[in-house]
């Protein structure tokens, strides 16, 4: 497992230095939340500012997000993330193996390079 951590992190790095494509920053702090969710067409009424549920709506909008066909590693080299969004699974209806941790879905399914 030591090895494979490795060789993941090499390639991640080789593909951070060498690939074009750009950076998306999915990593909206609780203050610009709210404006994101509203940008995106999440009433304010389905959250409650600086609860739970705010860091909910957010993470179904960058689950959304995240397996939309067009997010992938074609264009995209990595995404910067909110600790929150690390700490969760993302819900792919393609996937045969359940919701899968943020990061591991991201390099694994999307080849894009997870930021903390």
């Amino acid at each position: 497992r030591i090895m494979a951590e490795a060789s993941a992190h090499k390639m991640q790095m080789e593909k951070i230095c060498n690939a074009e494509g750009f950076v998306a920053a999915l990593d909206q702090s609780g203050g610009s939340t709210p404006k994101a969710l509203k940008l995106f067409g999440i009433p304010d009424e389905n959250y409650v500012v600086g609860e739970e549920s705010m860091f909910d709506a957010a993470h179904r909008m960058r689950n959304r997000i995240m397996t939309s066909p067009v997010f992938d590693g074609d264009r995209i080299l990595a995404a910067i993330l909110f600790e929150n969004t690390m700490d969760r699974d993302i819900e792919d209806s393609t996937s045969k193996v359940g919701p899968t941790p943020t990061a591991t879905y991201l390099w694994e399914k999307k080849g894009i390079v997870p930021i903390l």
